[in-house]
């Protein structure tokens, strides 16, 4: 199986350089407007790329050093859902802007008693002549207090099974009633947030979707929540890879230690793992194909992975793994007890101070979009074929049969 990428003789490869010698620096907008910021969306928002130009497209604006506007909840999460059931109006409205990042999107999904068991979500919303009225509050938005706008989950039928009265809106994060508290994090920084809901008054047309149908519309939402999260970077998707852990290695001369030496070996194959399961599934999703459990089964994987990825960083920083600003490199200095000079050459992509914070936050990994217990509980479901819940009462019938067996 050749897994390498086509070469210059490729159509993508011209048309994106083309397109690049006319626009030498594009702008956001730009960049939406030529669907590069999604070339697997649908014309005219993306370029209806099939997966190898989506792939050769990315190598490209990576070798021109030509970034996508930053709008992760909007670009990863809300536009496919908007793409996949938004009506032609919401296209129109929301989806350009939120390409080119000039709105910031959140996701208010997640309530203090609704995670995991996101379908037992509490907030409600009561139709009130041509507008819904919605109340309740939602927890670890991310980016809530930057966003112009949310993906909202709401109990619009009380009285039918949990999965079946569930709708799905767009809401304005500046709308009267809607409150933003910072949750800030052991890093420092508060990405995350609670928002409270207080009777606030959403247009009838902000419903995605048919009423009590959004149940369907989330598991769109989550499946490209996490394909968006088990990107390249270690932190989410985000941030520098094992092969930026590597590249501070091997211009520091290498490591002395063996056992850190089978670390990197390790993580290496964890990340060539991981690089083909993600071509696998990024091919799946610009062709068309809703996320299926593949997804799951790269985000549990990725997320321990981005871990471990961070923890060695720490451990090659040495004694500098307890300052807030030096990274593994301060660990590769030539003579010991020498702090390295600050990076700043051409390869140096991650300065050290995202190593450290990326230390600290990583343990949110494996706790954010979907914990690692609830992936694996996916995979065990919908690729191995267990049951769904354990027959308490089946259970407990075997274990009194074998006792007395055992008598």
């Amino acid at each position: 199986m050749d897994l390498a990428l086509p070469g210059d003789d490729h159509p993508a490869r011209a048309e994106f350089r083309t397109w690049l010698a006319a626009n030498p620096d594009p702008s956001p907008r730009q960049l939406a407007g030529a669907g590069y910021v999604a070339p697997h969306w649908p014309r005219p928002w993306g370029l209806d790329a099939d997966p190898i130009a989506q792939l050769v497209i990315d190598d490209e604006m990576r070798r021109a050093g030509v970034r996508r506007p930053f709008n992760q909840i909007g670009i990863g999460w809300a536009g496919p859902t908007l793409v996949h059931a938004g009506t032609e109006a919401q296209k129109q409205r929301y989806l350009l802007p939120l390409l080119a990042g000039e709105e910031i999107w959140c996701q208010l999904f997640s309530e203090p008693g609704a995670g995991s068991d996101l379908a037992g979500l509490s907030t409600r919303a009561v139709r009130d002549g041509d507008e819904w009225v919605v109340s309740g509050q939602k927890v670890w938005t991310s980016f809530a207090h930057i966003a112009a706008l949310g993906i909202l989950l709401a109990r619009t039928e009380p009285d039918v099974p949990k999965h079946r009265g569930i709708s799905y809106f767009v809401c304005p994060m500046d709308a009267p009633g809607v409150t933003i508290r910072p949750i800030v994090d052991m890093t420092g920084d508060h990405a995350f947030n609670e928002v409270f809901l207080d009777e606030v008054r959403l247009p009838a047309q902000n419903l995605v979707g048919e009423v009590n149908g959004g149940w369907a519309l989330a598991k769109v939402t989550l499946g490209n929540e996490r394909v968006s999260l088990s990107g390249e970077g270690a932190l989410w998707g985000q941030g520098p890879t094992v092969g930026d852990l590597l590249d501070i290695v091997r211009r520091g001369g290498g490591v002395r230690d063996a056992g850190l030496r089978q670390r990197l070996a390790r993580l290496f194959i964890e990340g060539e793992v991981l690089r083909l399961i993600r071509l696998r599934t990024v091919s799946a999703a610009v062709a068309g194909r809703a996320p299926g459990p593949e997804a799951s089964v790269r985000k549990a994987l990725a997320d321990d992975h981005g871990q471990r990825v961070m923890e060695l960083a720490q451990a090659m920083a040495g004694t500098f793994g307890m300052l807030a600003d030096a990274g593994p490199a301060e660990g590769l200095a030539s003579k010991p007890g020498t702090r390295a000079a600050a990076p700043g050459g051409a390869g140096d992509l991650w300065p050290s101070p995202v190593w450290a914070k990326g230390y600290l936050f990583s343990r949110a990994l494996t706790i954010g979009g979907g914990t690692a217990e609830v992936q694996r509980n996916i995979i065990a479901e919908r690729v191995l074929g267990l049951p769904h819940d354990v027959d308490v009462e089946a259970s407990r019938s075997w274990a009194e049969a074998r006792r007395a067996v055992q008598a």
